[in-house]
Formats: structure tokens, sequence, C-alpha cells
């Protein structure tokens, strides 16, 4: 696909829009009151300190798997539910502005202003987040289309999550550009005929820049 060729843009919520908890963790260990460093986990800005990071990347488990792990330890550590929402209360607790990645909002305006579909795919929207916060959350009110893999039972990479969203959101696929955080998925986004962008959260601007080039939007 070259410059100005798509016709709509598919995001990922968490990581491309919305902040990672990796980014967050000392938020939710001053509202914790726990000890900075607490939270052991790095992902991918320090992969060689996380030990279950690497096997997630190698394919030796599921993203599902590695979170279940890490509110596993939150409970240990606090007494509260070992479940993604009750640590996600304390890692999201911040206002929209400060969680929503701004040039993911700002792409997100602008192609809306020319036009342009936009959707999200996401696997773990409810699993997450509770639902007096994904209320509160005005930009997902912004997509046109959002697809929650845990409602649907349909998880990326799986190509029928792909195409289920394509179909609701009325998009070519061949003229649609896919933007994730993980690699497995923009495989699996491949696989339907989507354009993957790789958003990286250590460093977002080459995958927003990317996004704008396809779509034929100015750069900042």
């Amino acid at each position: 696909m070259g410059p100005g060729e798509a016709t709509a843009v598919i995001f990922d919520f968490g990581g491309p829009v919305l902040l990672t908890p990796f980014e967050l963790r000392a938020i939710g260990e001053r509202d914790l009151g726990l000890e900075p460093g607490t939270f052991a986990w790095t992902g991918p800005f320090a992969p060689d300190l996380d030990d279950d990071w690497r096997v997630f990347q190698a394919g030796g488990m599921n993203e599902r798997e590695y979170w279940s792990r890490r509110a596993a330890e939150f409970a240990e550590l606090t007494g509260e539910p070992a479940t993604m929402p009750a640590l996600c209360a304390h890692l999201y607790s911040g206002s929209e502005e400060e969680l929503v990645r701004a040039g993911a909002r700002r792409l997100i305006d602008e192609a809306k202003a020319q036009g342009i579909p936009v959707g999200a795919l996401t696997n773990d929207l409810t699993s997450f987040h509770d639902e007096t916060w994904i209320a509160r959350m005005g930009i997902l009110r912004e997509f046109d289309v959002l697809v929650d893999g845990r409602t649907e039972g349909l998880y990326k990479p799986d190509p029928a999550a792909y195409e289920l969203i394509v179909a609701r959101l009325g998009v070519d696929p061949l003229t649609t550009i896919f933007i994730d955080d993980q690699p497995v998925n923009l495989a699996g986004a491949e696989v339907v005929g989507l354009t993957p962008v790789f958003l990286d959260p250590t460093d977002p601007t080459p995958g927003f820049r990317l996004a704008r080039t396809l779509l034929g939007l100015p750069q900042e």
C-alpha cells in the first residue's frame, strides 16, 4: 500500500490508543501505597527483566495468560481480587486526557474529519475494565465501530475477528490499515488482507507517522 491509498483505519485499543499498564505502574504503586518498583513487570520497556514477557513474545503463552499472572501477583501483594479490573482500577484511575495517547486522539479526530471510517478491535476491553470506567471514556464513542473479543468470543489473531470488524465497519480490507502493538496480531491482520502498522509503545511516533502517510493525512 502506498501513501494516501488507505481508505479506513482500525485500531487496537490498549497500546496504540490507551497507554499500556507498563507505563502506569508507578501510578498504581502510589495509589496502593506500594514501594516504587514493586510491580516488577516491564514488558517491552525492559524485556530482559521480564521473563514472562519474553515467553509471550516467543509464543509460549498468550497475552491473556500473561496478564492473568500479573493479576495473581497483584492479589498476593494487596489482598484484592486476582482480576485485571481490580488491578486496572488502580493503574487507570487518572483522567481520560492522562490515559489516552495524544497522537492517537489527533489521528482519530483528523481521520473522522476527512470522512475516513475509524474502528477499534480489542481483545479484552471488558476483561480489563469495569462498566463504570468504560462509560467515562469518551474516546470509545469516537469509533464508528468497536469490536471487543471477549464480548464476541473471537480473539485476535483469529482471522474471524478481523473479518467481523471489517464487515461491521463496511470497508475493504485491502485498503484498510490495522494498528496494533503486538506482532502476532499484525500477522493475523495480514491474513485477511489488512495492511499492518506496528505501534511501538516505547516509541509510538513512527507508527503514527506511517499511519498518517498511508491515510494521506498531514504529518504533525
